[in-house]
């Protein structure tokens, strides 16, 4: 164990501490790049990791190398920038300090860009048996549990286990659930049938349940009711205006009156903001957001900031904040270095302003649908928009060719290489284990 703070004291400049290097946290990093401060990173995890294609890693369609970017090698060029690998466990506003698992750390800007994490509204016995995906090592154990469960199911004799283990339930309407639906649709239709000789994939059934009253919420009534006709036609069954209430492994019960046996329940009904200990209570939203005022510092602190899914910056046109993407986290990050670089200079700040650039989703192979300001695209013209935009988007020129390559081979072949079970997934214990020989 040792403290940073000793090192920062040697600094005429102030220093700028980031909790998260997810999109928010890395614009915000890369913005200040040219201010008089130095900047310290810390996340858990030594890489960047693009989110929107968890799913695809999940469903083995491409490598999680792919999807990952070492933050220390983005920042290579930029000398007042440096990274460290580290749990936050609490912040001192009292003192200016983090409790870190490395040690103590000091700020004189505290920057809390952590994200969210999967919300199961309470229920443990859903949040032990049901399967997330916010990071990498969550889409592994979800593509382990996936191929391990097919594996089974080819092999089982008991009927009413190969049932279970052939059914899929989505759980939640959104994005993420939408494009999760799309893939095991098409794995399906496409590929179950070539890899294991002895299922069928009118044995293979996919749910989607979703609490509100249409798919995709957020984008326009002409998506919402495209999605679904997509996901209905590969099959997918969808339950609208629907609640899970509860999943002991096997059966999953939802208020509409139905109960499904089922041994793959993957939950992307909701997200919650994640943060260290430190924060008060009453500065606490709905959400477990962060109250931050325009300029994105959080209420009642002078020098305490939060970026992204964390933040909660509550106005008219937002009543419930920003929404929880990409575009909202960056454009965050980029108006709060303007913001720390007039504070320090003893300048006015600038209050942020979001542009809503619009929305993307894909429902699987040649089927998207998009909301670019006033215009609404659905199908293959939509599908090109949603490839390029997040191919645009990746962090590395290596990732940026290698997912181009990998998706142009998927495309071409109808199938993947990369449904490897690499490491066991404990059904018990929900957790991953290295098989040995």
């Amino acid at each position: 164990m040792f403290t940073i703070s000793e090192d920062h004291k040697k600094s005429p400049k102030p220093r700028v501490v980031i909790i998260g290097g997810g999109f928010g946290g890395l614009t915000l990093a890369k913005a200040l790049k040219k201010a008089p401060v130095d900047i310290l990173m810390l996340d858990r995890h030594n890489y960047h990791t693009f989110q929107p294609l968890l799913y695809q890693v999940a469903m083995g369609s491409l490598e999680a190398d792919s999807i990952g970017f070492p933050i220390r090698r983005i920042f290579i060029r930029q000398d007042n920038f440096s990274f460290n690998m580290a749990d936050v466990e609490k912040i001192n506003p009292e003192s200016n300090t983090l409790t870190t698992n490395i040690g103590e750390i000091c700020y004189d800007y505290l920057v809390i860009a952590t994200g969210s994490n999967t919300n199961f509204f309470g229920n443990k016995e859903i949040e032990h048996y049901a399967m997330p995906m916010k990071n990498i090592p969550e889409a592994l154990n979800l593509r382990s549990l996936i191929l391990q469960n097919l594996e089974t199911a080819l092999v089982t004799t008991d009927m009413r286990e190969k049932f279970a283990l052939m059914t899929f339930v989505v759980v939640g309407g959104g994005p993420t659930g939408v494009e999760l639906c799309g893939a095991l649709a098409e794995m399906k239709h496409l590929i179950l049938m070539k890899d294991y000789h002895g299922l069928s994939k009118y044995d293979m059934r996919v749910y989607l349940v979703e609490g509100k009253d249409r798919l995709l919420a957020a984008m326009s009534p002409q998506a919402s009711a495209k999605a679904k006709a997509f996901l209905e036609k590969d099959g997918v069954i969808i339950y609208n205006s629907a609640h899970v209430q509860s999943y002991d492994g096997f059966y999953l019960t939802i208020d509409n009156g139905k109960t499904l046996k089922t041994r793959n329940v993957l939950w992307a009904a909701g997200v919650k903001g994640e943060m260290p200990e430190g924060i008060p209570a009453d500065t606490v939203s709905k959400g477990n957001r962060i109250y931050v005022d325009e300029i994105n510092r959080v209420k009642g602190y002078d020098n305490i900031f939060a970026i992204g899914d964390v933040a909660a910056m509550i106005s008219a046109e937002f009543p419930n904040g920003h929404p929880g993407v990409a575009p909202a986290a960056i454009q965050q990050g980029n108006t709060l270095a303007k913001n720390i670089a007039h504070l320090v200079k003893g300048e006015a700040t600038e209050p942020f302003k979001y542009f809503d650039k619009g929305s993307l989703a894909t429902i699987g192979r040649n089927k998207a649908v998009a909301d670019l300001g006033k215009f609404h695209f659905q199908g293959f013209f939509a599908w090109v928009i949603w490839s390029l935009v997040h191919i645009l988007s990746l962090v590395g020129f290596a990732n940026k060719g290698i997912v181009l390559l990998r998706w142009a081979i998927n495309y071409f072949t109808k199938n993947s290489d990369n449904r490897l079970i690499v490491r066991y997934f404990n059904t018990e214990t929900r957790m991953p284990e290295v098989q040995s020989k």
